[in-house]
């Protein structure tokens, strides 16, 4: 089987260029932050939109809050190899602000795309703005670190879902600024290895 998950995934970051969701932030970017990680994964992670770290070596969480990533990720047994991870929006924001609805809206059909692809058993959000896209109904100050299962309806057949566990967390980058968040974040993510054993079993 050539069509691999991995050839699919680049077929899709082809695309998106192509298509050009949001030519204005396009414009303010260097690149395009597509994703990163195993294509196989069975826990990726959803950020926001790329910051200037990310917008210049075109990879998402290379900065300090990625740091802190890979820190937590290494605590529970896991590498970026083994994950994948990438962002809702996908052109870094001017000067780092929110994604706008819109342009959330833009790229939500290509993430939902990318988790087609991938077929993760969790899906980790990191942050408000990703998780509202999942549980739009939500407060994340209310449900960080339980886990959510849900089903997400696939582009390609109306009946096909893909059934996923939604783990809601701070954004790495608030923790980096507030010592008891950062403990707070530790603790959720250490959840996941559970999560991911009952799921299996």
């Amino acid at each position: 089987m050539k069509n691999t998950k991995q050839q699919l995934l680049d077929e899709l970051k082809a695309r998106i260029e192509k298509d050009d969701p949001t030519p204005e932030l396009r414009e303010g970017a260097t690149r395009l932050v597509f994703g990163d990680g195993s294509a196989s994964a069975e826990v990726v992670f959803i950020g926001e939109a790329p910051g200037k770290n990310e917008d210049l070596q075109g990879k998402p969480f290379v900065g300090a809050a990625g740091k802190f990533l890979d820190e937590m990720l290494g605590m529970i047994g896991l590498a970026r190899k083994d994950i994948y991870i990438t962002n809702i929006v996908k052109y870094r924001p001017p000067n780092n602000r929110d994604p706008e609805p819109e342009e959330k809206k833009a790229f939500l059909p290509y993430l939902q795309s990318q988790l087609e692809i991938i077929q993760p058993k969790v899906v980790v959000t990191l942050g408000r703005h990703s998780m509202n896209c999942f549980l739009p109904d939500l407060q994340i100050s209310k449900v960080h670190g339980e886990p959510k299962r849900v089903k997400l309806s696939l582009k390609k057949h109306a009946d096909d879902v893909l059934e996923v566990v939604i783990l809601p967390l701070f954004h790495p980058a608030a923790a980096l600024y507030n010592g008891g968040m950062r403990q707070t974040l530790i603790d959720d993510f250490s959840l996941i290895p559970a999560i991911l054993k009952k799921i299996k079993d």
